[in-house]
């Protein structure tokens, strides 16, 4: 990955070599760091749904994101403070390190999570069918509804990704230091609907019904967002961001935790890599479409255009990810009407 990277940049004796190898190694390079991602995320996922509680499922799913952000937040400090005084060759290292960090807390991690037992060595060897799992998988009660809602939210929440800050700092004249604070709002915005979302549905409230409530919060957001441009008002802009954060993490520990609690025990690890896969697909192909409709709206209308072309397009997404969740909110609504009247 460096050396690709410095190829890109066409810096010191990298120069010389040709931009393809450059952008050929870049995209190998991205390519494993995403597969090795999601790999362990949905084998992580799986393991915290074997070893968790149902009651307990929210707090883990809370405690694994904050973890999450936490380890972004103290690992870019860290990086920005080893590439203070850049070189070729501190990025090489900085890099190189942070590969060697990855395997050992990874060992870290995983040592003895899971107890050797005698017992498995009853299990058959022959997998099963693929194509069998994921066919009873999708028969299953609103599954691939709920999948399709998790990729239209996800898109909704990330399409904006990379276009916040230059968004803050083309249209609004942020200075580069008030645009970087963006990251951070969208963070602390995200940190607070883990938390929220942790401890409502650690009450029994449906994820589902929170994924929804997620997806509505990021309505107002993006017209706050919209609006601050005409206006001229950073402070909306600022709330704006807020508010897409606390969207986010509602949206995403709901559909989690209810994709943890409907998995069944023999597919928990199918059910979670649909969900990440779902997410990673959606998420990935938000970012591209949002810089291509950025760029082409811009040169019909003009930059500000542009932005607000890309946060029309986040809001119908919502719209259509509350459509889409409407029959599953009802049908889990009706489910425990029916359980508590049973039990009355």
């Amino acid at each position: 990955m460096p050396f690709a990277l410095l190829v890109l940049s066409g810096m010191g004796h990298a120069s010389h070599a040709p931009a393809w190898v450059g952008h050929m190694a870049a995209g190998i390079a991205f390519l494993l760091v995403g597969a090795g991602l999601h790999t362990t995320q949905t084998v992580g996922l799986a393991l915290a749904t074997d070893l968790a509680s149902p009651e307990s499922r929210p707090k883990v799913v809370g405690l694994m994101y904050v973890m999450l952000l936490l380890g972004m937040i103290v690992s870019a400090v860290i990086f920005g403070a080893a590439l203070a005084d850049f070189s070729p060759g501190r990025l090489i290292r900085v890099i190189q390190g942070a590969a060697i960090m990855t395997l050992v807390l990874n060992v870290v991690a995983l040592w003895k999570q899971e107890s050797r037992s005698r017992d498995r060595a009853g299990v058959p060897a022959t997998p099963p069918d693929f194509r069998l799992s994921w066919q009873s998988f999708c028969e299953g009660e609103h599954a691939v509804r709920q999948l399709i809602a998790i990729g239209l939210g996800t898109m909704a929440f990330t399409m904006e990704d990379v276009l916040l800050e230059p968004y803050g700092g083309e249209i609004l004249n942020l200075c580069v230091g008030t645009t970087t604070s963006l990251t951070a709002a969208l963070a602390v915005g995200g940190l607070l609907g883990f938390g929220i979302a942790s401890r409502v549905l650690s009450r029994g409230a449906d994820p589902l019904r929170l994924a929804g409530v997620g997806a509505a919060v990021g309505l107002p957001a993006f017209m706050l967002v919209i609006f601050s441009a005409p206006l001229q008002m950073p402070l909306l802009f600022a709330l704006g961001t807020l508010l897409i954060g606390l969207g986010a993490g509602l949206f995403g520990h709901g559909t989690l935790t209810a994709t943890m609690n409907l998995a069944p025990k023999s597919q928990s690890g199918l059910a979670l890599g649909a969900w990440g896969a779902v997410q990673a697909s959606g998420a990935g192909v938000a970012v591209a479409l949002g810089g291509i409709l950025r760029d082409v709206a811009a040169s019909i209308g003009g930059p500000a255009f542009g932005y607000m072309s890309v946060y029309a397009l986040e809001l119908v997404l919502l719209v259509l990810t509350l459509a889409v969740m409407a029959p599953l909110m009802r049908a889990k609504s009706s489910s425990q009407i029916l359980g508590n009247n049973m039990r009355s």
